[in-house]
């Protein structure tokens, strides 16, 4: 049964996975045909070609490798300085230049002059091109939203899970996690005042508490006799504890902890209790743009990310919780998801999450303002922009389209760089994965 579950839950991601790149191109096809331009392809996957079918002037199909998709654009890159297409040249990078511009006219066709991409305002190229992207991101932001609302997340809550017998310096246990309370160790506040697991914490101090947040802060914020009202089998009880200074885990603002930083502050001593909570609209969207943020910190991170990948890959040691995944190790955390000991929903809540979060990463890479990314482009059109707008402030002639072809030898080693990376992530993803349990 558990191989079962496992195959599924990796055939669930590698179809969300196809949903994901078809929304992404059908992002650039739609403001292409919007525009005028002619697309000759729309293909979801790579290689041999699964299944195709024509409809107008564009051959729609999917392919056997499920690893991205494209779309085919007439008139990427402008013609040369001669207004020719093809050229020779013996230079390997002018041959990059001219192979890259010559593909781009492979498929003109009679008529095709007034339908080209370069021809088209640098603003309609911006739009073609973020439009792939942006589609993701929409997809992200639904996905996460509608699970916030609908499932829920797991959270912590103000529910006691379990009361600290003494105080115990945080960077004490982070040094030793076997470390048990001794003689010498003073008792907790909470195990003094009579706090017991499975009491809700409704108010601290007479104001009312609502989640884990508001009242880890209000604890923090507390040294000294203090009033913890709980609710216990039905009734309200009102606690005095004194709370203590310790040091303790620094915040991270949501309720979480920053690691390998310590902070002094005012300590209970009690683990809040984990529960499934619905978010309202308000606080999914915050959770949302918490995610953008991490996001956007860990693609700038991924450089940094190389040594230990290629530890965990060839030297055997151990892969970091926060290692970079591709579409591999995304799949085998998909089968793990349908293979946990939690209910049928969260499962399916934590399967739409991944989806989300592949979206959010296909998102934030594609607007690397780098070619062949999407941003590449999107940064050559408004380049462009910034070029004529001078031009005109300063009666000069037009310097026409900016030629992004001339910097396809960048892009080859951009190219290359991803592809190195991407093969060193497989690697690790298939000889030591990042695993959900352990």
């Amino acid at each position: 049964m558990t191989t079962l579950m496992t195959i599924l839950g990796i055939v669930v991601f590698a179809f969300g996975l196809l949903v994901s790149i078809a929304w992404h191109e059908f992002g650039h096809l739609s403001t292409a045909k919007m525009f005028g331009i002619r697309v000759p392809q729309y293909m979801v996957g790579f290689g041999p070609t699964m299944f195709s079918r024509k409809k107008g002037d564009t051959e729609y199909g999917i392919k056997w490798i499920p690893l991205g998709g494209y779309i085919r654009m007439i008139g990427m890159f402008p013609p040369g300085e001669d207004g020719r297409v093809q050229q020779r040249s013996t230079s390997p990078f002018r041959g990059m230049i001219e192979d890259a511009r010559q593909a781009a006219y492979e498929e003109l066709e009679p008529g095709d002059e007034k339908r080209l991409f370069y021809t088209r305002a640098p603003w309609k190229r911006v739009v073609v091109m973020f439009a792939g992207p942006f589609m993701n991101l929409v997809l992200a932001v639904v996905v996460f939203v509608g699970v916030m609302m609908t499932f829920g997340i797991a959270t912590q809550t103000t529910t006691v899970g379990s009361v600290s017998d003494c105080v115990i310096k945080a960077e004490s246990v982070a040094e030793n996690p076997d470390r048990k309370c001794n003689d010498a160790d003073p008792a907790a506040p909470a195990k003094k005042a009579g706090l017991e697991r499975g009491d809700e914490i409704v108010a601290f101090n007479g104001r009312p508490v609502g989640d884990w947040e508001t009242l880890q802060s209000s604890i923090r914020e507390t040294i000294g006799p203090a009033t913890v009202t709980v609710e216990r089998d039905g009734k309200r009880v009102d606690l005095h504890p004194t709370l203590t200074e310790n040091t303790v885990s620094k915040s991270d603002g949501d309720g979480g902890y920053v690691d390998g930083e310590y902070v002094k502050a005012g300590f209970l001593g009690f683990t809040p209790a984990t529960g499934v909570v619905k978010q309202d609209f308000g606080q999914s969207v915050d959770r949302m743009g918490d995610m953008v943020v991490n996001g956007f910190d860990a693609l700038i991170a991924l450089p940094s990310k190389v040594p230990d990948l290629w530890n965990a890959a060839f030297q055997g040691e151990e892969r970091k919780e926060d290692s970079p995944v591709g579409v591999v190790g995304a799949a085998r955390v998909g089968g793990e998801v349908l293979n946990l000991d939690i209910p049928p929903e969260q499962r399916v809540a934590s399967m739409l999450l991944l989806v989300a979060g592949f979206n959010l990463s296909l998102f934030l890479f594609n607007m690397l303002p780098l070619l062949p990314l999407d941003g590449g482009h999107i940064a050559g059109a408004l380049w462009e922009s910034v070029r004529r707008a001078f031009a005109r402030v300063f009666r000069r002639p037009d310097p026409g389209p900016f030629d992004v072809a001339k910097l396809m030898p960048v892009a080859y080693v951009v190219a290359g760089v991803f592809i190195c990376f991407t093969l060193l992530v497989l690697v690790a993803d298939v000889v030591n994965p990042v695993k959900l349990t352990g």
